[in-house]
């Protein structure tokens, strides 16, 4: 623990966030892309730290939250037959849809499990031949690989009754429709250090330059955070559009190759509907043609299922960093964590969820 400590040290924080006051001249809005990182920034209080020029705001970088409620409705369907068991991840579970959440659907009776990782759900569906197998593909380029290489594995062992409910979302088409939108306020980007150890951030660098935003690759560490919005702050006061690695001990400008060919391999680009947001053309991950069969969208025959979002929750408005969650008039009364409207307030990386669990008003 020596190693994460020192990005813990609260010296060295405090040390980072004055450096920040010395640098900054005027205000600045800057948005934390991840959810695991605007998490830990309310609750190590580093936005209490910040001089009062810089704002940040919160990204769409929170897969559960930016599933669509028509994916939320597919996979609710699914699960509902006999014949399927149904894994996913912990986090899905309590995602409310149109009508309920999966964990309603376990409680009816039928067959939802959690499990750790895709290759899981693998071995489920070859000790369980009699039953369809579905995992719930969610997240964005970091969580891919796994992904692909269940079906690279069930593909191998020749199972029939193995697919995956696709709901994979990437970062760079989200942050030109951001940064597009006439009503953006995003001046500078922190990168989500996770997605960028796959990916590498060769991807970002014509997207600093067409909109002319600084953007730095950062952990989720305290003191990696702040030396992230040190660096961000340096470059808009310098009028700088360029991109920077804050995180070396884990990010390469190239990336994990290896990752990137399985998930090309496996994957092609596709339109994506995202949960409070809307349609964002070629912005997520779908089984290429070779793996169709794989495809429980294609299996189950659910691709016609359509939804109506919330007229009452705000959380599109959060994810793109107009609003805050306090903004929303149900946040803490009609919406609580307990009994949420959105996705960002079940998540365990959703926005509305840090500001209810870390009381920020």
């Amino acid at each position: 623990m020596i190693y994460i400590d020192e990005f813990r040290d609260a010296r060295l924080v405090r040390s980072v966030a004055e450096e920040i006051r010395r640098s900054v001249t005027r205000p600045w809005v800057i948005m934390e892309i991840c959810g695991g990182q605007t998490h830990a920034i309310l609750q190590h209080g580093l936005d209490q730290l910040l001089p009062p020029e810089i704002e940040l705001v919160h990204g769409p970088g929170c897969p559960v939250c930016v599933t669509s409620l028509e994916l939320i409705d597919k996979a609710i369907a699914i699960a509902s037959r006999p014949d399927v068991i149904f894994t996913s991840f912990g986090d899905m579970l309590r995602v409310p849809g149109s009508r309920g959440d999966l964990f309603s659907v376990r409680a009816s009776g039928r067959q939802v499990r959690v499990v750790y990782s895709p290759l899981d759900a693998v071995k489920i569906a070859q000790e369980n031949p009699d039953k369809q197998v579905v995992f719930f593909a969610i997240g964005f380029e970091t969580t891919a690989p796994p992904n692909a290489m269940s079906v690279i594995q069930a593909k191998a062992l020749g199972l029939q009754n193995f697919s995956l409910l696709v709901s994979h979302v990437c970062v760079p088409p989200a942050m030109h429709a951001i940064l597009s939108s006439p009503t953006n306020r995003v001046q500078g980007f922190l990168a989500a250090g996770h997605v960028c150890t796959v990916m590498g951030y060769w991807e970002y660098v014509p997207i600093a330059q067409q909109y002319r935003v600084p953007i730095v690759v950062t952990g989720f560490e305290p003191l990696d955070l702040l030396q992230g919005v040190l660096s961000c702050v340096r470059l808009l006061e310098a009028g700088e559009s360029t991109v920077e690695n804050a995180y070396p001990r884990a990010v390469t400008y190239e990336g994990n190759l290896a990752a990137q060919a399985l998930i090309q391999r496996v994957f092609r680009p596709v339109d994506r509907n995202w949960r409070g947001i809307g349609p964002i053309a070629m912005s997520g991950l779908g089984l290429r043609e070779e793996f169709a069969f794989y495809d429980a969208e294609r299996r189950f025959d659910v691709g016609d299922i359509k939804t109506q979002e919330s007229t009452v929750c705000i959380a599109g408005q959060v994810l793109q960093g107009v609003k805050k969650p306090p903004q929303c008039p149900a946040f803490g009364s009609l919406c609580t964590p307990e009994n949420p409207l959105g996705a960002t307030m079940v998540s365990s990386e959703g926005a509305c969820a840090a500001y209810y669990r870390y009381a920020r008003t």
